[in-house]
């Protein structure tokens, strides 16, 4: 389950119409939500508040052995009001799980984001401030997330703890997205890290969309696209430890104008590691995802393979009905609805999320994520069958209560 301030950052970047997924780092973003999910430990609560459209705060106490919490803070100027309490928040927007790609748009005029009144300009660009400050730890988490322009964005996080080294560290990255293609430039204070990273998405250039004929518009209309191919890589270098490294990997995913079933294909390779990881998964219906992934690495030959499912609870009426809204239409599927303001909320038809997987260890995690009443929980597990005196290793709840 998306955490309170996660969840805010996604309903600013469709806020101000930032595709999260159109770049390098989030090729793997499926893999990543259906297979490596945190399982709650022990009991955590989450108390959040969002006391104003641009003013959040949240409150989190768990209990593992010992009391520990945090407190989060968060400002943004551009009123947030998409964003929807623990009682009215779609499951599918407040869990994380399989990510249907959206359809490449053309970016905005830097002419459309211009406000003049009396000859002068008044406009100002879109800023997120987010601290978070860990209990007894006196960690501090820091995020500057400011739109300069219709394509580019400047990202800052910051951690501050004693046991780094220097005392903490700041990441700072330049991020550019054209629609067909985004770059992103980085700087670490650790290690003086400095890094590129590149996407491109063959076919349909919604830039040059517009210039096209009729007849060309229509060959190149991205509704009649059955799928995206996206290929990218990224290149680092650490100046204190003089050691870099370099990845490339490509990504195919079905668009929403695919007949048959959603699914995305990944691929990474890093050369100098000599490590390759493949991943597949395919939504089988309106409420089953299933998703396998592969690593292998050349010099030391060995290799890890993790299975996973997600699993959708319907309401009954609403399963039937969609059942057969499918089969009226072709069985094609629809992707997810974008988050929506308050006055348009939608009736929540998911009623529970199950997730689990299982590793060539025999290791294997269970998450259920559900809503009683306005309170959002997950429960999950690890289990660990090599274990058979103590096979449960972890269990734990988490509750979060969103106002």
């Amino acid at each position: 389950m998306l955490g309170f301030m996660e969840y805010v950052q996604k309903c600013f970047y469709t806020a101000t119409k930032w595709d999260e997924d159109n770049s390098y780092a989030s090729l793997n973003a499926t893999a990543r939500a259906l297979l490596d999910f945190p399982t709650p430990k022990g009991l955590k609560m989450n108390l959040s508040s969002l006391s104003s459209p641009n003013f959040a705060t949240s409150y989190s106490m768990a209990s593992l052995g010992v009391v520990d919490g945090s407190l989060s803070y968060l400002y943004s100027s551009r009123p947030l009001t998409n964003a929807l309490n623990s009682g009215d928040v779609q499951l599918s927007d407040a869990a994380s799980g399989y990510r249907n790609l959206k359809t490449i748009m053309k970016p905005d005029d830097k002419r459309d984001w211009e406000i003049w009144q009396g000859g002068l300009r008044v406009d100002r660009r879109d800023t997120l401030l987010y601290g978070r400050m860990y209990l007894p730890a006196s960690t501090l988490e820091a995020l500057y997330l400011r739109r300069l322009a219709p394509t580019r964005q400047l990202k800052i996080l910051a951690v501050s703890n004693s046991r780094l080294p220097n005392g903490g560290t700041i990441l700072a990255q330049m991020q550019q997205d054209n629609g067909k293609w985004s770059t992103e430039y980085l700087y670490s204070t650790d290690v003086a890290l400095i890094g590129m990273r590149g996407l491109y998405n063959f076919g349909f250039d919604p830039r040059k969309a517009a210039a096209a004929t009729s007849s060309k518009t229509a060959a190149l209309d991205p509704r009649m696209m059955a799928g995206r191919f996206s290929a990218g890589a990224e290149v680092y270098y650490g100046i204190l430890n003089k050691s870099g490294g370099v990845s490339t990997g490509f990504r195919y995913t079905a668009l929403p104008s695919n007949v048959g079933s959603p699914l995305t294909f990944t691929m990474t390779v890093n050369p100098l590691m000599g490590h390759f990881q493949a991943s597949y998964a395919v939504k089988a219906g309106e409420g089953a995802v299933f998703c396998s992934r592969y690593d292998f690495n050349i010099y030391s030959y060995e290799s890890d393979l993790v299975l996973g499912c997600e699993l959708w609870r319907w309401r009954q009426a609403a399963a039937a009905n969609d059942s057969t809204a499918a089969a009226n239409i072709g069985g094609t599927w629809q992707p997810e609805t974008a988050l929506v303001p308050t006055s348009e909320k939608r009736e929540d038809n998911v009623t529970g999320i199950i997730k689990a997987r299982i590793t060539q260890n025999f290791n294997i995690g269970l998450l259920w994520e559900g809503r009683f009443k306005h309170l959002l929980f997950s429960i999950g597990s690890n289990i660990d069958l090599k274990r058979r005196e103590q096979p449960f290793r972890t269990v734990g709840i988490e509750i979060q209560y969103n106002s």
